[in-house]
């Protein structure tokens, strides 16, 4: 009889990749971890530094690194490797480097017969997500892009700061790029059972006093000050990231804003955007798509074009015309 071990391969063993492997290590989520980076040196080295804490840990994971061959048996490729960003926040100035990268690891990883689910964290990500597909010919389904759950976690972050609740007990999505032209559906933001919008609205001076477009922007800069204050961001998105793994690994069926392949919702066609999405073994199970308002299906479609951009400029990556 055949025991199927749960496998992740982590493209990428810079600070995202293996922060993310220790976080699925302290976590147990799989049975082996493999590293794979063009600085080999480097992946083991990171390798058997987790070796040497297994015997503080609930699991004995085998880590190790390797090359793409440990792709064949994957559940799933987790892609980190990513063009430096320079110090620069636009997730956008790295779309060409970044397209290089992807046809240098998909390719590969599919040729030694990988049958998984891909994991996108390179930026810009909705775009990479959209390049991993074509470059892979996997079902849209079987790619996540980790999309908007970041700005997600930072908008209820600030919710239950001002609230002074726990974060777990808002209901708020981020919608969109995984940028600048990311957007927030107030209509359908929670704390605590009530309407956010209406609490804001309402008597309590407290809440009444924030300013909703002082949080958006909070929300979409807070990636920016953290990579200027320390040079990089790990933890918040290996977080992330470990969230989704589990809930594939696990079959959870949670719903986690992701970037995903539309195919009409939200009126939107052939693009990876952030959005709720039910996340189980299968990828993405299905798309929860909100009755947004006027003005937030106006901001949500700018944020879809500003996506449709990118994705057009990446013809030459994939051989195909680039039109969708």
């Amino acid at each position: 009889m055949k025991i199927s071990r749960s496998k992740i391969v982590i493209v990428g063993a810079g600070l995202v990749g293996t922060t993310t492997a220790y976080n699925l290590v302290v976590q147990g989520v799989a049975a082996e971890i493999v590293l794979v980076d063009l600085n080999r040196e480097k992946a083991e080295g990171e390798a058997l530094d987790m070796q040497h804490s297994m015997e503080f840990q609930r699991r004995n994971v085998a880590v190790r690194a390797g090359g793409y061959a440990e792709c064949a048996d994957a559940d799933i490729v987790i892609i980190t490797a990513a063009a430096p960003t320079d110090g620069n926040p636009d997730r956008r100035a790295a779309l060409e480097k970044s397209a290089k990268i992807m046809r240098g690891i998909v390719p590969q990883v599919m040729e030694n017969g990988f049958d998984g689910i891909f994991l996108v964290v390179s930026n810009p990500v909705d775009a990479m997500s959209w390049l991993v597909w074509k470059l892979s010919g996997l079902p849209s389904s079987r790619v996540i892009g980790t999309g908007t759950i970041l700005e997600t976690a930072r908008l209820k972050h600030l919710i239950a700061k001002e609230m002074m609740i726990d974060p777990r007990s808002v209901d708020a999505y981020v919608l969109g790029e995984h940028g600048d032209a990311m957007m927030i559906p107030w209509s359908h933001v929670r704390a605590g059972g009530k309407s956010f919008r209406h609490m804001v609205d309402g008597s309590n001076d407290r809440i009444r006093s924030i300013a909703l477009d002082s949080m958006v922007e909070e929300v979409r800069k807070s990636g920016g000050y953290v990579l200027k204050a320390k040079g990089n961001t790990q933890y918040g998105i290996a977080g992330a990231v470990t969230a989704i793994v589990k809930a594939v690994m696990h079959d959870e069926n949670k719903i986690y804003a992701v970037s995903a392949y539309l195919n009409g919702e939200y009126g939107e066609r052939g693009i990876f955007c952030g959005v709720p999405a039910i996340l189980n073994r299968k990828g993405v199970e299905d798309i929860g798509e909100f009755h947004l308002t006027g003005e937030e299906a106006r901001q949500f479609a700018n944020s879809a074009s500003v996506i449709r951009e990118s994705i057009a400029r990446l013809a030459e990556y994939t051989g195909a015309s680039g039109r969708i």
